[in-house]
């Protein structure tokens, strides 16, 4: 992604989506895309990732949020 609005709006909604997922799948996530610096918080380590990354990043993160949400409902 090279526009930086974009991106940036990219991120911020990312982080959104992260903030309803467990300490846990946070956790994973940074294994996934910040393994180096697991002792981020996980809005810095979103902050960091490589922009072309953010797209799945978003898609994988909107599924645990699903999976989440049915495992809550039954």
């Amino acid at each position: 992604m090279k526009n930086e609005t974009l991106k940036n709006a990219a991120k911020n909604i990312l982080k959104e989506l992260l903030a309803k997922c467990t300490e846990e799948q946070q956790l994973m996530f940074k294994r996934m895309y910040c393994h180096q610096n697991l002792e981020l918080p996980i809005n810095e380590a979103v902050d960091q990732m490589a922009s072309d990354k953010i797209d799945w990043a978003i898609t994988q993160t909107e599924r645990t949020i699903e999976k989440n949400r049915n495992a809550v409902n039954g």
